[in-house]
């Protein structure tokens, strides 16, 4: 059946079985090739998600109203009929030409039922191209609980998104540069989808970047020439001080391990960051002046003593990723910065 939606999209709903709909479309995972770039965008499987929909379906009083989605960007070609009955060819000669937007969790439990006959009610998309692909599995997933830092990874090759994602989608992007480019200090050390052993949470860069876009260096400089690319080597510059002054607290660590790794601490450093923009140009050896001063007043692993606020002392993993606890923690940081007589006590 063709339903009357938008004039430039066709969309068509029809019932098959998982082996059918696996015939003509495939479950692209989000990936990245040995050169960085993004393909794909669907999360890995939740085994145990599937197991209960397996177990669900698996009863002879088994439904399943909600439709899985799919995209096609070729391979496909809608014929009009009688009223809003229309009929679908899938050229599947070079494989399934069609990718699954939504539902992959369903049709993985279905296969895993050998020699069920359960059919599966299915919407499908005609998409110009890939970028229109991502962009449905975008505005498709975002109301649904897709983890957002997935979401956020996708965000930089898609436009035309709604005007609150476009500064998502720059941060998303500059946080890309920051992860996979060959001049960052931070290089490989993000936790992405498609970088699962990072260390650093990308949804806390993606908060500093935020910040700085909305009142920062980023902000001074993202309309200028090449904005992106200051923003992201500022940034970088200043992760690479970070590296070096603290490097005891950053090599080798987890968030469990030091909170300077912690999304805590990345975000309130990022404020620190800003403080040290001001005082001149961003770069490696002028962050490092400024954060030499904060040797002595952290407390950033376990076996460098507590951290002495103006509200009382705390042991170094008393600091979580709370609203309070970053203010308080950037209070204490910019506040050392800023005064050069501040004495340790």
């Amino acid at each position: 059946m063709k339903a009357l939606q938008s004039p430039t999209q066709q969309v068509v709903s029809f019932a098959a079985t998982v082996e059918q709909i696996l015939a003509i479309a495939s479950i692209d995972r989000v990936k990245r090739d040995d050169r960085g770039t993004l393909h794909g965008f669907q999360r890995p499987q939740v085994s145990k998600h599937i197991r209960e929909i397996r177990d669900y379906l698996s009863r002879p009083d088994a439904v399943m109203p909600n439709a899985v989605v799919l995209a096609f960007t070729s391979g496909v070609r809608i014929v009009d009929g009688n009223g809003a009955y229309s009929e679908i060819e899938v050229d599947i000669s070079s494989g399934p030409p069609g990718f699954v937007v939504d539902g992959q969790q369903r049709l993985s439990a279905l296969a895993g039922l050998e020699g069920s006959s359960f059919q599966l009610l299915v919407s499908a998309l005609v998409c110009e191209n890939q970028e229109e692909l991502r962009r449905q599995f975008i505005l498709v997933n975002n109301t649904s609980p897709l983890p957002k830092s997935l979401i956020y990874e996708l965000l930089p090759s898609v436009s035309g998104l709604p005007f609150r994602m476009t500064s998502r989608a720059r941060a998303a992007r500059i946080v890309e540069m920051l992860n996979y480019d060959d001049r960052s200090s931070l290089q490989g050390q993000i936790k992405q989808h498609t970088n699962p052993i990072g260390v650093i949470g990308d949804t806390s860069l993606q908060k500093l970047v935020m910040n700085s876009l909305s009142d920062g260096y980023c902000r001074e400089v993202i309309e200028l020439s090449g904005g992106e690319d200051r923003c992201f080597l500022a940034i970088s510059e200043f992760f690479q001080a970070v590296q070096e002054v603290f490097g005891n607290a950053w090599h080798g660590h987890t968030p469990k391990s030091s909170r300077l790794v912690h999304s805590a601490g990345i975000i309130s450093m990022g404020f620190v960051m800003e403080q040290l923009c001001a005082t001149g140009a961003p770069l490696a050896p002028v962050f490092k002046i400024g954060l030499r001063k904060l040797q002595g007043y952290t407390a950033w692993t376990l076996g460098s003593g507590e951290w002495s606020f103006k509200t009382g002392r705390r042991p170094w993993n008393g600091i979580q990723n709370l609203h309070g606890d970053i203010h308080l923690l950037t209070d204490h940081l910019t506040r050392v910065v800023r005064s050069s007589e501040f004495v340790p006590s």
